[in-house]
């Protein structure tokens, strides 16, 4: 599902955000990329979803090549993902349906059964579909978290990609979040979430990829968040 090999990734005046990272996840799997502030997590998303372009190395999603993808192609490839960002991104003078259904129209995915069941099957997954049309200002930010899933999820993709999803929520609300990515995850969609809420990985305890410095310091299955011994140890 998902490939990145010996991937480095250099800003002016030669600052390294990644530094040879290699990262391989499979079709359904759930996997945590964690890692305190500047450590690269946001920049390994950004490459994935092709905002941009890698220094040096490979990046494969699916049969994608997304290093030497022609520009047209773009858009496509990003039919075959659904992304969550913590800010939400939701249009404020569109309602919740609107705003799901958003998704498909500026992907052209208007085929494959009706806009409208296909938003409301979305916002059915996510618990909100009585809400659908309230704007997101009458939500509260759990909810248009929701929203923004649901949104992530109406085109059918089989990779989802979260960027600190919880960072703006309070912690009862970030679980039932997680919950709903659990759930989403069972039904065979591969799941990729850069949090820093360690709180969150000790309870699930999916596989656990650590950035530091650009750098992948640590990867693990069904593990919690690594301790500084831990680490010392896969130093040594």
């Amino acid at each position: 599902m998902l490939l990145v090999e010996e991937v480095s990734k250099v800003y002016p005046p030669g600052i390294w955000a990644l530094r040879s990272v290699n990262v391989q996840l499979g079709d359904g799997e759930f996997a945590f990329l964690v890692g305190p502030s500047g450590s690269g997590k946001s920049t390994l998303i950004k490459l994935l979803i092709r905002e941009e372009l890698p220094t040096q190395g490979r990046i494969f999603v699916g049969v994608h090549n997304v290093g030497r993808m022609r520009r047209q192609a773009v858009p496509h490839f990003r039919r075959t993902m659904g992304v969550v960002f913590q800010d939400y991104k939701l249009l404020p003078k569109r309602t919740v349906f609107e705003n799901v259904a958003f998704a498909l129209h500026i992907h052209g995915m208007l085929h494959g059964g009706t806009v409208k069941d296909r938003v409301c099957a979305s916002l059915d997954m996510v618990g909100l579909l009585d809400v659908q049309q309230r704007f997101p200002a009458e939500l509260s930010g759990g909810e248009q978290q929701r929203v923004a899933i649901a949104r992530a999820l109406v085109t059918g993709p089989k990779l989802i990609l979260a960027d600190e999803p919880t960072g703006n929520l309070d912690p009862m609300t970030s679980l039932g979040i997680m919950d709903l990515f659990e759930r989403i995850n069972g039904s065979g969609t591969t799941l990729l979430i850069a949090t820093h809420n360690r709180s969150l990985v000790d309870t699930f305890r999916k596989r656990v990829i650590m950035l530091r410095k650009g750098e992948i310091v640590y990867d693990e299955e069904d593990a919690a968040y690594p301790e500084e011994e831990q680490l010392l140890c896969l130093a040594t």
